[in-house]
């Protein structure tokens, strides 16, 4: 056997943390690559759920699961983990990962698989895993998917951002498949900056379809979106080429397309006239969009980056101003040069 072979056996279990739809669909991929997998579940209904009828009834109910998935409450069951996935709500991140941090060896990679800003700091994911897990080496895994699609094995295609060239790579094999297709990138801060602010941007193109303002306004919409992210990427120093593959320009075209996305779904309500409190009351998942959107907002204005999308949802979310008077100031706005 090679040395290269002997690496890669290094890889044999897989840990999956947070087992909302989207870490559930992960840690289905995980075993169909041939990893050990455990999930790691705060609900103790998921985990029973999960090990005695291979289904995650209160996530994911419409796909059975491998059948060698197992599920457990207590993280020190991932402490034998030789890649740990991190699927957790972005402002939860921190205490989750410091609560696992405890339990998992030293370099150990993390790829972080939720997507937002940390709201009481400003914080990229990555920056709090730096603090939470200094010993463990982070990476990004995101890109257009939606969870239910990933879980039956229908093809997708994602981005895995990590600073070691070598380890990234090592993996992209080790995840890997016919239809999940991983695409290394070196660059962690622009995997991420994406997949944060098109949650934002998916919930301003959902308040254009509640409002019934046509196709063009939704192409317009996105297009122009992608300029904040990219005026916004500048801002953290991610890189062009990146803001234009799959974790940012991908994944927007998926968001803003499809009322499966939380973040859309919940812009769609706000357009038609449901209130943030009514919408919110009967989901069990986070729109994670409806929190970015604070410090998005913060950090543009006092970086003086013009996002006027973005700030527009920050009005109608936070301020709440009516969509109706946010949406004549927007469309009242300057003609200007098209820029990025």
């Amino acid at each position: 056997m090679s040395q290269g072979d002997n690496e890669q056996q290094l890889f044999q279990t897989l840990g999956v943390i947070g087992a909302g739809a989207w870490g559930t669909a992960l840690a289905n991929v995980g075993c169909e690559a041939g990893l050990d997998t455990t999930i790691w579940a705060l609900e103790d209904d998921v985990v029973s759920s999960i090990n005695n009828q291979h289904i995650n009834q209160l996530y994911l109910s419409a796909v059975k699961l491998h059948s060698a998935l197992k599920a457990s409450h207590d993280m020190a069951d991932l402490a034998g983990s030789d890649i740990i996935l991190l699927v957790t709500p972005a402002q939860h991140l921190r205490s989750i990962s410091a609560q696992l941090a405890k339990h998992i060896r030293a370099g150990v990679p993390v790829l972080i698989c939720s997507k937002g800003i940390e709201v009481s700091t400003g914080m990229l994911m990555s920056q709090v895993l730096a603090e939470t897990m200094p010993d463990n080496p982070a990476g990004i895994l995101s890109g257009p998917t939606f969870a239910i699609e990933v879980a039956r094995g229908m093809p997708c295609a994602i981005t895995l951002a990590m600073e070691d060239n070598a380890l990234g790579n090592r993996l992209v094999q080790a995840l890997g498949q016919a239809t999940f297709r991983p695409y290394y990138s070196h660059d962690i801060i622009g995997a991420q900056v994406g997949g944060a602010i098109k949650n934002v941007l998916a919930v301003a193109t959902g308040i254009l379809v509640g409002l019934q303002l046509g196709e063009n306004a939704k192409a317009a919409l996105i297009t122009r979106g992608l300029a904040e992210i990219n005026r916004f990427g500048n801002h953290y120093g991610a890189e062009t080429e990146t803001l234009m593959g799959l974790s940012a320009l991908g994944d927007l075209v998926l968001t803003c397309g499809s009322t499966q996305s939380r973040n859309m779904s919940l812009g769609k309500a706000l357009g038609e006239g449901q209130t943030m409190e009514a919408i919110m009351a009967t989901r069990n998942s986070v729109a994670e969009g409806a929190h970015t959107v604070k410090i998005v907002y913060k950090i543009a204005r006092d970086n003086g980056i013009s996002m006027p999308i973005c700030d527009s949802v920050y009005r109608i979310i936070i301020d709440g101003e009516s969509v109706s008077t946010v949406m004549q100031n927007l469309l009242a706005r300057p003609f200007k040069k098209e820029v990025l």
